[in-house]
């Protein structure tokens, strides 16, 4: 467990040993909690009032939230990004989750793993950017968020990047990988919808302004980032119709080659079916009457009878290549 503890305002920072002396300092404190332990995390919870249902949240597998208490704001949302390689669900989405714990002027972050987009804000405010360092809190969750969605986009990038090698696949060769894969990009799709859905609902609650934490000089920052999950759930929307367009055109490509299969092999019946019957009536043996079959005694009686089927299923081939069977 590691914590890392700033105070920063427009004259500078500085770093804190102690959270919880940090807490009164003059400035935004903020304080950082990665790959917490319970002991840890109850110390710092302690300090800045954090209720122990919350620090069950942070740290179990739960939808995306917002709750408001009367000193604070708890936040979670979920960090998602997307392995390269062969697209599966299992082992390419990977999910990390982010808690923040939001203050008039101070902010707690719990990553139960490194958080790439709360990394990047981090170093930013050890930069001292100016943007950042002259705003409290609430703008530095705000850009954490941000940065959280931001990867929904780059996820959904990939997906349709691979959604177009499908599509061209199923056109120019349908292969049987081709229906797995297409499942496992509505799977990956369906995952990122469950992630999207509830963190509109989350950031909806701050881009309203509904907890008093957040200033109205911010709203409209949240605002931002609420637009932009109601333009990623569009485009899920948009992609899972296009894996099940993808899906109609391979099972409607299959059954176009299924059908071919089986006119073949009609006209390869056909052909035979003549053939086989005057082979059966030339097959049976009625003895030496010379009412049976009489034709049988002539010299060129076999060469005659393949003439005949050979005419016959030249006959049915030039028929069946005029009606566009062949």
């Amino acid at each position: 467990m590691t914590v890392d503890t700033v105070v920063y305002s427009a004259d500078g920072k500085t770093t804190w040993e102690d959270p919880a002396a940090a807490r009164d300092a003059d400035g935004t404190t903020w304080v950082r909690v990665v790959d917490p332990t319970a002991d840890g995390l109850d110390e710092v919870a302690d300090a800045y009032d954090i209720h122990p249902l919350e620090i069950e949240d942070a740290l179990g597998e739960v939808r995306p939230k917002v709750k408001e208490f009367d000193d604070h704001t708890f936040v979670l949302v979920k960090d998602a990004t997307l392995r390269r390689g062969d697209v599966t669900f299992a082992e390419e989405l990977r999910v990390l989750q982010a808690a923040f714990f939001l203050g008039d002027d101070w902010l707690v972050t719990v990553e139960p793993q490194r958080v790439e987009a709360i990394e990047t804000v981090w170093e930013r405010v050890n930069r001292e950017e100016p943007r950042l360092a002259s705003r409290g809190a609430d703008f530095t969750a705000y850009r954490c968020i941000d940065h959280v969605v931001d990867d929904y986009f780059s996820i959904l990038d990939d997906i349709e990047d691979d959604i177009e090698a499908v599509e061209n696949e199923v056109v120019d060769a349908a292969g049987e990988d081709v229906l797995e894969r297409i499942n496992d990009l509505r799977r990956d799709l369906l995952s990122v919808r469950r992630l999207l859905w509830p963190t509109r609902e989350a950031v909806g609650v701050l881009a309203r302004g509904d907890p008093a934490q957040i200033s109205q000089d911010t709203e409209k920052y949240y605002r931002d980032v609420y637009d932009h999950l109601v333009q990623l759930v569009e485009l899920v929307e948009t992609y899972r119709d296009l894996t099940s367009g993808a899906r109609d055109i391979y099972l409607n490509a299959l059954s176009m080659s299924t059908n071919d299969v089986m006119k073949k092999l009609t006209v390869v019946a056909t052909i035979i079916l003549p053939l086989t019957f005057v082979a059966g009536v030339y097959g049976m043996n009625f003895g030496d009457s010379p009412v049976n079959m009489p034709e049988l005694g002539w010299q060129y009686s076999y060469p005659a009878v393949m003439v005949g089927m050979g005419a016959m299923a030249g006959i049915l081939l030039v028929y069946f290549r005029q009606e566009n069977w062949l």
